[in-house]
Formats: C-alpha cells, structure tokens, sequence
C-alpha cells in the first residue's frame, strides 16, 4: 500500500507543480478563443471550464485507462511509480500542448498543426495514420462495451452466434452516429457532464474500497525490481499507453479547444483532467493487483476477460471478508456502479473518436462542416469502415488482442508526432524545447523498438530493435536542436 500511496502523492504534488510550470511556460494570454471568434452553433460553441473539462475527461478517459492498466500491472509494483510520472511529464504536457496550440490555431485539428509546424509531406502521412488510429479506436469502443454488457448484465457469451450482442452493438453504433453528427452542445455537451460525474463517483468508490477492504497490494523492493518482467521498456508504455501518455488525446483535445472561452481554462480542461485519467489509471491497476492475488484471477486471459473477471469479483472480496451481513448492499451498489462504469466509459470515448475522425477528414478533404450534407458522408463512410473492422476483429480469435496491440502501438506512435509538433512550436515561438522535445524522444523511442520487435512489425531480436530505436531517439533531438538554434541565429541577425 506505502508504494500506491507514494504514487498518488507524485501525482498529485507533481502534477499541481509541473502544471503550474508548464502553463507559465507556454504563456496564456486574455486574447479571446476561437469558440468565441469563430462560433458556428457546430463546432465551435463557447461552453463553461467545468464542462469542458469533464467532457475532455469523458473523452480520453475510454477503455485505455481501464485495461492498459489492467495489464499493466502485471508488470508489478513498479507499475504505481512509472504511471504518474509520465503522466505528468509526458501525458499531460502533449494534452495541453496540443490542445492551447489549438486555441492558439483557431482551433485547428492535430493534422492541421502538424502541417503548420512540420511540413505538409509530414502531415499527408500523418494524417492518414491518426484517423487509422482513431478508427481502430472506434472499433474497440463498440467491441469492449458491448462484450462487457453481454457478459457481466446479460450473463451470456460474447460470441458471434449471440443475437444480443449484435442487437447491443447496433444500438451502440447507432448512438454514435447521432453524437457524431449533432452539434457538440446538443448531446455531448448536455450528457456528458451528468456522465462525467458518475464517472468519478465511481473511481471513488473504487479508491475507498481499495482501503476499506485492504486490498493485498504488493510493494516495490529490490528483488521484485531485479524480477522485472524481460523488456520492461518498451512492452510497458505500449501496454499501459493512456493512463501513461496518449496520442489519442492529442485528436480529442483539439475537439474540446473549439469550445473553450478563456486560454486560462486551459491548465484545468488539458493538463488536469490528464492527471484525473492518471488517478483512474491508478486505481484500476491496485484493484487488478489485489483481485488476481486475492482469488488466484488468471492474469494471462484476454484483456476483456479480465476486466469481466475483476468486475464479477468486486462484491466477492466482500464476502471474503466474512462481514457480509452488516454491509452487503454497500458493496452490491458498488457492484452495480463498476459495471455502469465499464461499459459506459468506452463509449463516452468512441462517439467523440469517431467525431474527431469526422473533423479531421473533413479538413483534409477540404469539406465544410457546418453543412449538414457533408457530415453525413463523412459520418456514414467513417462508420461503415469502423463496422469493417468490428467484423474482421469479431471473427477472428485472435481479433481484439490483435486489434487492441495496433492501436496501443499506433496510439503511441503519434505521441512522438504531437510533442515534435509542439516543440516546433516552441522553436518558432523562441522558447526553450526540453519541456516538449525530451518526452517524444522518449516515446519515438518505446514506439519503434516495439515494432521492430514484434511479431505484428518487423519481428527483429531486441539487440537490434533497441540500437536502432535509441539511434532514431538521438537523430529526433538533435533534428530539434538544430532547427532551435537555427531559428535563433535567424532571430539574431535580423
């Protein structure tokens, strides 16, 4: 428990210090927003800090920081220190970041920025890459939330002869198209505050019920750290990727930057509601870790199946206990709410994915979207590629790991794109770009030694993956600090 606690205290502490720092750092101004400037009853629609940030929260807040730490954890104990660390160092630094240089851009989506700042040939390709991302993203909102309904409401299997399941996915699409295609304050701006308040009311019964029943939770020590799993670096970030640092959220927070009213809002909407997803984060990993020692959990199952292992077990720790007479309902509504939880969660995340996506194509294409015809092709074509992809994930047996290990790559991936992207920023704007540049060497650096490894990349041993992973690392900073110091000495002579 000390080292869950030592955890909780870097993320608090540090992300309040850092927060503060890193919003000095950028420099906000009084300068009025594009929500304001620009507002189109669409898109752009000036709302309250508050909502915006437990929207921003609903909407990286998705499966990641559920079964990322879920597996994660498995790693050990280390698993408590690492998760807030890079989510304040890494995490919520590409969240506002991106999201204040989209104030800033009157409120340009992430390709759009990374056009700006890092050419137009950069952003063709990572244009393509985000919104694969992003749709595999969907997928997995639509796959997790409907097996886990079937499974822990229903009490059925999640298999494709299962009519229910067809019939709990269709509904769920179905929701997705009408928040994809309504303006942002119609359903998610209205829904997603009343959502985002369940939500925390159940990571907090969560965080009291990990003390109340004194979970068994393992300490870091140097025998459980000389014990580390083989390849700790990369396998874990990959895993762990949005309680950590999420390339995702650099799609969602441009999303939300077209809604806030003041740059002063923005440590609140971005950075903090990062370090909120990093509690979450937390919190699930002790649980996992205290469920699997408690009733013997196989930790090698599917994430999904573990996830429905862990939820079916929350009242079963209860009874273990020996006192269920004097508190069992207690636990029986805790029960209750954890399950609401998972399955809603994903999908507070998969309607704004797909909404990104929606933007985001519609920049590329050129297609204007305050019309209401262009948002139904862009809507309708992005949902039939997203149900695709749930068929070929569904039919397969091996589909949602495969797909799940994809998107947690890809996911990290853009996080070295985003970062790069606002160290350019930095660079153009005359400020200094360790805060930025450090960070995404760091991920370019876990991304590529991860797929040059794996069986889904180029399958190399790691004693090649990690030389040239470290080499592409070294040639990301000094790329940057050439381009730093170039710009100063033009800054210089003029």
């Amino acid at each position: 428990m000390i080292t869950f606690l030592i955890g909780l205290a870097i993320l608090g502490f540090g992300g309040f210090a850092y927060g503060l720092f890193v919003e000095r750092f950028f420099g906000v101004t009084n300068r009025t927003t594009p929500a304001v400037t620009k507002r189109d009853g669409v898109d752009y629609v000036p709302m309250a800090s508050w909502r915006n940030g437990l929207i921003h929260l609903l909407n990286i807040a998705g499966t990641g920081p559920i079964l990322g730490p879920i597996q994660g954890i498995l790693f050990g104990p280390v698993a408590f220190i690492t998760i807030p660390l890079g989510c304040i160092l890494a995490g919520a630094v590409q969240d506002y970041m991106v999201g204040m240089m989209s104030v800033r851009n009157d409120g340009e989506q992430i390709q759009s920025l990374v056009r700006d700042y890092l050419g137009k040939k950069v952003a063709v390709f990572f244009g393509v890459f985000v919104c694969l991302a992003v749709l595999l993203f969907g997928v997995t909102c639509v796959y997790t939330p409907g097996d886990i309904f079937i499974r822990s409401v229903m009490h059925q299997e999640a298999v494709l002869s299962n009519s229910w399941l067809w019939a709990v996915y269709g509904v769920i699409f179905a929701y997705y198209l009408i928040a994809t295609l309504m303006p942002i304050d119609k359903i998610i701006g209205r829904v997603y505050p009343f959502i985002g308040a369940f939500f925390i009311f159940t990571a907090l019964l969560l965080f009291i019920y990990i003390f109340i029943m004194k979970l068994p939770l393992t300490e870091l020590s140097l025998e459980n750290w000389k014990g580390l799993r083989p390849h700790f670096f990369p396998i874990f970030f990959v895993t762990v990727a949005c309680g950590i640092a999420s390339g995702f959220h650099a799609t969602q927070a441009t999303i939300v930057a077209r809604t806030i009213k003041t740059e002063k809002s923005g440590r609140f909407v971005f950075y903090n509601m990062m370090l909120l997803e990093g509690f979450i984060a937390m919190i699930w990993a002790a649980v996992t870790m205290g469920c699997i020692k408690l009733f013997n959990i196989d930790a090698n199952q599917s994430a999904t199946a573990l996830l429905s292992a862990i939820v079916s077990h929350v009242t079963e720790i209860f009874r273990h206990s020996g006192n269920a007479s004097d508190r069992y309902l207690f636990f029986q509504i805790i029960n209750a709410v954890v399950v609401i939880g998972v399955i809603v969660l994903p999908i507070t995340s998969g309607d704004t994915a797909l909404r990104g996506c929606r933007l985001m194509l519609g920049e590329m294409l050129g297609m204007d979207q305050r019309k209401a015809r262009n948002r139904v092709i862009l809507s309708f074509s992005i949902f039939a590629m997203t149900a695709m992809l749930l068929l070929i994930a569904k039919f397969s047996t091996n589909g949602f790991n495969l797909l799940w290990r994809y998107f947690a790559w890809a996911n990290q991936t853009i996080v070295a794109f985003s970062l790069g992207t606002a160290t350019a920023w930095c660079i153009r704007e005359g400020k200094r770009i360790w805060v930025t540049v450090l960070p995404g060497a760091f991920y370019l650096a876990v991304t590529s030694s991860f797929i040059l490894n794996a069986k889904i990349g180029f399958n190399l041993p790691w004693n090649t993956a990690y030389p040239i992973s470290g080499l592409l690392a070294v040639a990301y900073i000094c790329y940057f600090i050439y381009e730093d110091r170039k710009s100063r000495a033009v800054s210089n002579s003029k």
